[in-house]
Parts: structure tokens; sequence; C-alpha cells
């Protein structure tokens, strides 16, 4: 392998953001451990005479030497790689080699991709114009009755036959372009969040007025056929969307999707902020006050975005930052600090006198502070005091800090139903341009939340600006509830609506906004993959540094059956993939929008992290236009950077290529397909037949790597021939040697043939999709093909594959062997192929038990073998994971786990060498629960207490289901029914957690290809011998099993969480790394009216308020300090 002798004992730090100091303390004490066993075990070396008296040198090396000879006769047999480099061989003189300029590359990159986007924009805009007029032409009318189609009620029958209200026919047809979902192209649908009323005159006047752009949805999609859904979120609640789909609640029956509060609308209604949340904590906010509070709080969290920046202070007769570590800072508010903020305001308690005026001075000295050092939003600022009411003198706080220019906006939220501080809180939003609502119930937050979003948007409203949003990724499985929605990385354009009439010019009436997804995968298409060579890969990060798209992203975790997405998957950091990149110059460099290159020396994992290349990468980035992304192209130095290039006939390349035993990386975009109805249905190989054969003109295809595959095709034709006659000469006493054989090339083919009967087959999964790393996929190449590619040519690398699979225990573990055919032109080497075999792991053992009985000249029966009880031999492969031991339950796993002092030994003679490894998209369990879950014994009046609660909690329930209650509309019921089981879910949060983590991964170190000592082990020596088998990348150890060296310790190669102190885990939290805000800010305009600044709401008495104080006792204790 290239730059092996680099390979050390990694001690090397993770970059800035991860110091290596806080490691935890075991791991070090433990490292100390190894390195002075390390120290005392390096002269207790026996020298080769006294070794060979036990365990004879020349013996070893004879079995070493014989059974590689007998794998590589048997594996070049049945792979045909000799065969196939001959054919390759043959060709080289009409072959070119071109090298890969990286910076052209990602430039045409870009391009596309800018292309592609641009479409997506130009049919959001036909959205805006087209909702623009038609509220322009619309009279409100507050008594017009009108029928559309509810997402939720169409197809609906009464228990009479007949369509219910709302519910008409509506016909639906599954559709592949649309995840094969039922939707109706021709017509979109309206749906609404339960808690608003389907027929209030607002929403029937949107929804009539928003009618106009049906036509316009089609229009769009007729003119891109790669549109996917279009949408228009009105600021009144309801939610248009293009196709017409039929929306199914939750298990609940509730429809908690709620367009204003996704991240798309809420980054296009307003500009980037700077948010303080005052809350007050004192004694008169207990019960159920503190529950509306702390609701009221999480809501106004929903409604940031990485752009925007955060705080929350908790005041009482003093005032405190609910995380001492933000003290005196603004911080992102993107998902890791929402979350974080969430769990410390559940956790609030009540206590004291509330005093607001140091909270109020505090909360603006920030603000300050951050608009001075240019740092923050540097757009909107804005102070949102949570309280009961406010009794001090707090026109002085204002007078200093704000007035008369009032710069900060101050959004007031009157917490209950008592009324005695409504003026008072009302005067101090009307006179800081903000506004002033009061949240009597939980159901009340939402609603009232979301004003401050309109009040923030009306400078951007007035002028008209219609500023263009893209997202950062996020997967919307909520959008389609019960329904088959791949779990999907998106991003959304999108584009505010506003009100054009003169006469509301002034309020910045903004009547919602419009959008349209982009399916990332999609977008990554356009950087095809076998441009990029055996290591390459392309992608995406946002102005705030977070990954869009990158091979390594990992957005989902395993929890038991279920997939589910990490609760930080749309924060990780470009560091936190790209993580070499200690200094940070890449990540600087593309937030910036720089277009350049620069190279790093990267430890690539594979293999789920039990194995590690060793590469030097060349990284090319630049910006894409008129958004806020950065595109990044990695070559990796060498065989990467250069393209094979050759040509052949249409008619031989079309008859190799309707070879049964072909296939094609089905990822990968030989052929646009999903464009023309009539091509969806075809297979890559189907559409490459069509276009050659001139079949279809209208399709579009790749002419290059069109050209790459016939080629491919043509020169592997031959191994088709040569695996079927090794298939018929196989006899009945060889079935067993081999599975299958199987070659890939770097355009994508895929050739196998199997030697078996198909239900002989002993891993079934292996080059299919099931089985992702052993395919061509559009983020890599295969396993098999990458260990290959980096192997010294002519050398075969073993892999122990297990075919066991949760349904079928005790399946046969499988073999694989794999070696790269490297085409060599103008002295510019290319990797063109690789072949190679799978083979049951019975086969493997059989050879090498043959080989172990070899000894040389010696007559008679041999004095020494691996079946002799004073020795234990092991085969292990450069990464240290045994293929071949006498013990069967041994095989498959890592050396240092079976014989630490073994593994310890061979470390510290630098045989192998161990690399530390970081993860910083890790999940593990929390180390300490949650103080409300620490009372592992519970009292029988606690357990009764808690009976009873759950008793009343499951009536209010019913109550809450089967109830129209007075005030509340009678669909609000579920939205407070959301509220009692999301409290009850509290208790059952996930037990993992974002975390980092730090693993070893152990390195062959392909120099020192034979050795032999001694360990000590108190009373005794462990004698062993290694050495290297020719033509592979595996080793033969032969020790003396008698002598018990357990006081050694295992070594193992698991993840162990990197530990953070206070203090370096404040810093962490409190650094504030490199962004790019966006380009637009509307923080104020000349003519807004800042006295439409918010009123009272409905105060009636109704069932709920006589409930409410049960309902406090009900819901969980941490919600009501």
């Amino acid at each position: 392998m290239p730059g092996l002798p680099r390979f050390h004992l990694d001690t090397s730090a993770p970059h800035s953001r991860r110091p290596c100091h806080q490691w935890p303390g075991s791991w070090a004490s433990l490292q100390k451990t190894v390195v002075i066993l390390c120290l005392l075990l390096s002269s207790t070396s026996l020298s080769p005479t006294h070794a060979q008296t036990e365990i004879p040198l020349e013996t070893v090396k004879l079995w070493a030497d014989t059974f590689g000879r007998d794998l590589y006769d048997t594996v070049t047999k049945y792979s045909g790689s000799l065969l196939l480099q001959k054919k390759y061989k043959d060709v080289e003189s009409s072959l070119r080699i071109k090298e890969v300029d990286g910076l052209e590359l990602v430039r045409k990159f870009s391009e596309d991709m800018e292309t592609m986007l641009r479409r997506k924009v130009e049919a959001v805009k036909n959205l805006v114009e087209a909702a623009e007029e038609a509220d322009l032409n619309h009279e409100f009318n507050e008594s017009l009755v009108f029928n559309y189609y509810n997402s939720v009620l169409i197809n609906e029958r009464d228990e009479n036959g007949n369509y219910v209200e709302l519910g008409a026919e509506f016909v639906l047809e599954s559709n592949a372009h649309f995840s094969n979902l039922m939707v109706n192209t021709s017509i979109s649908s309206v749906q609404l969040p339960t808690n608003v009323y389907n027929k209030d005159p607002d929403i029937l006047n949107g929804v009539y007025m928003s009618e106009a752009l049906n036509t316009v949805f089609v229009e769009n999609f007729q003119r891109d056929p790669t549109l996917t859904w279009q949408y228009f979120g009105s600021s009144t609640g309801f939610f248009r969307i293009y196709p017409g789909i039929k929306w199914t609640p939750d298990e609940n029956g509730v429809i908690a999707f709620d367009c204003r509060n996704r991240g798309w609308y809420i980054q296009a209604a307003t500009s980037p902020k700077d948010i303080v949340i005052v809350v007050d904590t004192s004694g008169s906010m207990k019960g159920l006050r503190m529950t509306i509070a702390k609701h009221t709080i999480s809501t106004i969290l929903d409604t940031l975005g990485e752009n925007d920046f955060v705080n929350i202070i908790a005041y009482s007769d003093y005032i405190h930052y609910i995380e001492p570590c933000f003290k005196g800072i603004l911080v992102q508010a993107d998902r890791d600090n929402r979350e974080h903020f969430k769990q410390l305001v559940d956790e609030l308690m009540v206590k004291g006198v509330g005093v607001v005026n140091q909270a109020l001075t505090e909360a603006f000295q920030i603000l300050k502070q951050f608009q001075e050092a240019r740092q923050g939003s540097l757009c909107n600022q804005a102070i949102m005091l949570i309280t009961d009411g406010a009794v001090e003198d707090y026109e002085p706080v204002f007078e200093k800090y704000n007035w008369p220019d009032r710069k900060v906006r101050v959004f007031t939220y009157l917490i209950g139903r008592e009324v005695t501080f409504a003026d008072r809180m009302k005067w101090i939003a009307c006179n800081n341009k903000g506004y002033y609502t009061q949240i009597s119930t939980l159901a009340d937050a939402q609603e009232n939340v979301m004003e401050y979003l309109h009040v923030l948007s009306r400078p951007m409203v007035i002028n008209h600006d219609h500023d263009i949003t893209w997202t950062e990724a996020y997967m919307d499985s909520k959008l389609f509830t019960s329904q088959a929605q791949s779990l999907m990385l998106l991003t959304t354009v999108a584009m505010p609506v506003f009100s054009k009439k003169n006469e509301t010019r002034s309020h910045g009436i903004l009547l919602g906004v419009v959008g349209s997804d982009v399916a990332l995968r999609e977008l990554m298409k356009l950087a095809p993959r076998y441009k990029l060579g055996v290591h390459g890969y392309a992608f995406l990060n946002t102005n705030n540094g977070y990954i869009l798209s990158h091979p390594d992203l990992r957005p989902l975790y395993r929890d038991g059956k279920k997939l589910k997405p990490k609760p930080n998957y749309n924060s990780v950091d470009l560091s936190e993939v790209e993580w070499e990149d200690r200094a940070e110059t890449l990540r600087t460099a593309m937030i910036n929008g720089e277009t350049g290159s620069l190279s790093m020396d990267v430890k690539v994992p594979l293999d789920k992290g039990k194995r590690v290349l060793f590469l030097t990468n060349d990284y090319f980035f630049t910006d894409i236009s008129d958004t806020p992304f950065s595109l990044g192209v990695v070559l990796s130095r060498g065989h990467g950077e250069y393209i094979l290039l050759g040509n052949t006939t249409v008619e031989e390349g079309l008859h190799d290529l309707l070879h049964p035993d072909l296939t094609l990386a089905s990822d990968w975009i030989y052929c646009i397909t999903d464009i023309d109805p009539d091509h969806r249905k075809l297979s890559q190989l189907e559409a490459i037949v069509r276009f050659l054969t001139g079949e279809d003109p209208d399709l579009e295809c790749d002419e290059e790597l069109v050209r790459e595959v016939l080629l491919d095709a043509v020169v592997t034709a031959p191994m088709e021939a040569y695996w079927t006659a090794m298939a018929l000469n196989t006899s009945d006493e060889s079935e067993q040697v081999v599975d299958m054989a199987f070659l890939g090339t770097r355009a994508g083919l895929l050739r196998s043939s199997l030697f078996v009967g198909s239900e002989k087959v002993s891993d079934k999964k292996f080059l299919t999709p099931e089985d992702e790393a052993s395919i061509f996929t559009m983020d890599h190449f295969p396993l098999w093909y990458r260990q290959a590619a980096e192997h010294p040519a002519g050398s075969f690398v073993f892999n122990l594959r297990s075919a066991e699979a949760p349904e079928s225990p005790g399946q046969p573990m499988v073999v694989t062997a794999s070696t790269a055919v490297a085409v060599t032109v103008d002295k510019k080497t290319a990797i063109a192929a690789a072949v190679g075999v799978q083979m049951r792991l019975e086969f493997l053992q059989r050879t090498f038990w043959a080989a172990t009985r070899q000894c040389g000249t010696v007559e008679g029966p041999c004095p020494e073998s691996c079946q002799d009880s004073h020795l234990d031999c092991f085969v292990i492969d450069n990464n240290g994971f045994i293929l071949i031991s006498e013990r069967s339950q041994e095989m498959g796993r890592f050396l240092g786990e079976v014989d630490g002092a073994l593994m310890t030994q061979l470390l510290s003679m630098g045989v192998f060498s161990q690399v530390t490894m970081y993860d910083y998209q890790a999940m593990c369990k929390p180390s300490n629960h949650h103080h409300s879950a620490a009372r592992p014994l519970v009292s029988p009046i606690s357990a009764l207490l808690t009976a009873t609660r759950w008793l009343v909690n499951e009536l209010l329930l019913l109550l809450l289901e089967w109830s129209a209650w007075g005030s509340w509309r009678a669909d609000s019921k579920a939205e407070a029914k959301a509220v009692f089981h999301q409290s009850h879910k509290h208790k059952k949060q996930d037990m993992l957690q974002p975390c980092d983590t730090q693993y070893p991964v152990f390195v062959h170190q392909t120099a020192i290809q034979e050795t032999n000592g001694a360990i000590e082990c108190g009373a005794c020596q462990k004698i062993f011998v290694m050495q290297q088998i020719p033509s592979s990348n595996l080793l033969l150890l032969v020790t003396d099993p008698t002598c018990d060296c357990s006081i050694f310790p295992l070594i193992l190669q698991e993840a162990t969480e990197v530990k953070y102190n206070a203090s370096v885990k404040c810093d962490r939290m409190r650094s504030q790394k490199l962004r790019r805000r966006p380009d637009s800010c509307h923080a104020f305009h000349p003519e807004e009216n800042a006295q439409d600044c918010g009123g009272t709401s409905d105060l009636s008495a109704s069932l709920p308020t006589l409930l409410l104080p049960l309902c406090a006792w009900v819901l969980p204790p941490q919600l009501l300090r």
C-alpha cells in the first residue's frame, strides 16, 4: 500500500474542535500500561536459534509459502484474473489515459447544478406572481361558501355512502416520480392542521384565492418534469400541495403538520434574527402557567434556524442564564443548540419575586455587544418577554437602550387568563415595534407565537423584496404521515408571497410562502461517479459549514428495528466529516465561496470502521452561483486522477452488452429515464440499448460513459465463456471450492457467474442491493474493488464475510478474494477493473490444514503440525481479523480479543500499528440518566399516585377526544391531546444521544514480512512466529498455547466515547465557527405601521379552563416546576 511507512501509533489530536487531552482517564491509563509493557517486552525477544527449538522458522515459512501458492492458484484459476489482465493488455495500444483536471471538473458540475436549481427557482417565481395577482383581484368575503379538496377528507364517505363535506371524489394514481405515492397530477389538494378550522372565513378566502395556482403547478411540471412537490403555505395555516395527495392523521387522529412551522416557511418569511428569550420564573408562575411558558419557549425555538442566534435568560429576584456556559453571548440556533435549550427549559423551577428590569437590561446589553462586535445575524434583533405580569417601572430601560431608534423589537407574551397586566404588556410591545399576545392555554401557543414572524416580515413585504431562500438539508418524514415516504434528504427553494393592495401596504401583509423540494440525491447525480475514480466523491455544504450531501454523512441510526433520523443530522459540520482538515483550511475556503484546491493525507474508514485506507486526496471546490451552497470534488492521488478511455464498434459492444450475466450500476445515470413517463419503466441497460440502436431518439445518454461501458463489455466478454467452461469442468468433489466469480469495471459494469446452484450459494445478499457495500452505488465503488485497488498488483485481498442473517442463524462464513486489473499507457496507470471470487471458509481451512502437513525434506510424518496440541496456528488478515483458527468461535474476531499478549507484542515490535480514528456522528447511551429517572425504589404511595395520575390523564384524553369545547374550536382538542401524548413520550425518550467517539484500527506494516519472539508471561514464555502469506493480505501466526499469558489485557477494537471536561465542553459550545451570512437583510422600513401591535385573546370560560388545574397535576412534574 502506498504511504505505509507513515503508519505509527497515532496519538494525534482530532481537529481543534475535539481536543485529545480530554480522552477518558481509563483510556489514557490503558495507553500508559501498554507502552510500559511494550518497553519491557521489547527486550524479551528470543534469538532465532532458541525459537527454532520450539517452532522451526523454516517449517512455518514452508507452510505459509505452500498455503499462499495453493490459494493463489485456486483464486486465479476460478476468477480468471490472468485472462482479464491479458484482455486489457491486448487492447492497451488502442486505449488513452487522460489526467483529470479537478478544477475544470468541479466547475462543470457546479454549472450543471446551477442550471438545474435555476429551473426550480423559475417555477417558484411563477407561483409567486400568480398568487400575488390572484390576491390583488380577490375581494375578501366574510360569508364566502366554497368547497375545496381537503386532503384529509377527500374520498371519505359517511354512513350513508355519500361523500362527506369537503371530501368529494379525488382520483389518485401511483406515480414513480413521486416515490410511488398515490397522487393526482392534474390538481392540488389542501391540508390544514387539526387546530385550524377548515371553514374559517380567512381560510375559505385564502383557499379560494389560491385556486389560481392549480394551472401554474401543472404548467411548471410540464415545463420541467424533474420538479417534485410544489406548494403554497398560507400565513393563515392552510397548505396547498401539488400534486394532490390524501393526508392521513397520526395514530392519535391528529394532523400536527403546520406549514408555518417548517424551516422553509420561516426562513423565507423573515430575515435572520438575534433573539433573547426572557422568561419569568417567579413564584407566581407556578403550575400550569409555567407549563404554558415552557411550551411557548419551545414553540419559539422551533421557529429558529441555522441563520439565527439565540439565548434564554430566566429571572425572578435575580437573573440566570439557563445554560451558564452561554452567559453573555448568543449561540447559533442550530438543531443541537435548540434541543439543548429545550432540555434545560424542561428543568426550570419557580421561586421568588419577578424583577424584570435586570433581565431586560442584560438582554439589551447582549444584543448591543453582538451588534458592535459584528457577530450574530447582523440583522433583526428581538427580545421575547414571557411572564404573567410586570409591576415595576421598566420605562428607563427602554429609554437607555432602545429609544428613540427602537432597533430591538420587544415581543410580549402574557401567560394565563389574568388580564390585570395586559395594558402594561401591550404598552411594552407597542412602544418597541413588537407585538403583544396573551397565551391562556397550551393550544394558544402555536398561533400566538407565529405572530412575531409576521411582524418581522413587514419590512420585506413593504419593500416587495422577493428573496430566494434555500434551506439546509432536511428529511420531511412528517410530511406524509402513514405514507410510504422514504427518508430522503431534501433542500427546499422558497419565496415569500405579499399582498400588493395599496390600502394595506403599511401593514406589510405576508400572504404566505411558496416552495418546491429538490432531492439532494438528484442534485448529486450531476456529479457522475465514474468521473471521480475508485475512491473519489463529491459533496455539498452550506454557508454555515453544515453538510448538505456527503458519502460519509450518516443521518439515520437504528433504534430497535426502526431507522430514525439522528437529532442533529442536518447540523453535521464539514469539519466533523473531513476531520483531517484540522486547520479548517478547506472549510474556510468553501464557506467563503472560493474556487481552488488543496491536498490532504487522509485516513479513510472501510468495512464499518474495521479497516482503513491511507490516501492522499486532492480537494477541488467552488461555489454554486445564486445559492448558499459550495461544491467539493475529491480525487485520490495516483490512479484516482486518471480516466481510461477507449473505443469499440457499437455492433460489437451491443452484442457483448446483452449477455445475461451482465448488469450495470442501477444508481448511475447512463441515460436519463426519470423525466419522460415512457422511459421510467426502462432499466439503464435497456435504455442504453434503445439509445445505441436509435430505437428511441428522445433518450438522452452520457455518451462518454456509454462508450466506456461498451469497451468494458467487449474486453470482459471472454470471461463469461471462461467461467462457463470452469463450471462445466467442476467435478462433484470440488463443488465446495468456489461459489461464484465476479468482476466490476470502472464504468459500473458488473459480471458474475455461479459455480454452484443458486440455492447452494452461501451469501445470497452478495452483489445485490441488500448488500450495498458489495455493489456500485452513487456514493462508492464496492468494498472488494476499493481494497483491491490499494493492494499490490497481482496480489489478492481476502476478506471474511459472515453470511449469517438474523432470520437464518448458523449460516457459514464466506471469503471474498479480489485483485485489481491495472492498465499502463505512457507511464500513466489507471485501474480498469477488479475481479474476484467468493469461496466458502471450509475450503480455505482444508487448504490450510493440508499445507501445514508439509515439512520439507524430512522423511515420514512431520515432527511439527498446526494440529498438534502444543502449537496454535492462526491465519489473520492485514487488519488483525482471524480467518482461520482451530477454534471456530474465534473466526471473524479481532486477534486482540482472543490473544491480548500476542497482539501487544506485535504492536510493540512494529509488526502492526494502531491508528486512532474518530466518529463525530456517533450515538451513545447517556452516562447518567435524567434525575427524574434516578429513583430505583418507589414507595407504594408514589406508585398509587402514579397510577391515579395515569387514569386521570386517560380520562382527560377521552374527554378531549369526544368533547367539542366552548371557546376552543372543536378541532382544537387534538392539539391539546397531542401535548398530553407528547408529555407521555417525554419519559420514553430514546436512550441514545449524539456523541463523539474514537476507535482503534490496526494495520500490518508490509515491510515486516516475518518475525519471531517470545513474550514473558510471569513464570513462562510464550513463543511465536509470524510469516507473510505470499500474494495475499494474510499472515500466518504460530504460537505456543501452553504458556498462560492472561496477565495481559485483551485489546479490543471498540469505540469509546470522547469525554470532555466541563471547561472544554463549554469552550466547544461557545465557539463561534466561521460562517457566511445570507446576502439580504430586512430589519426596518420607515412606512411600517408599528401600531399594529396585538391585542387580547378571547377570555370566555370553557370546560378546558375548569380542567386545566387538573391537567397541571396530571402533566409530568418536570414540566410544572
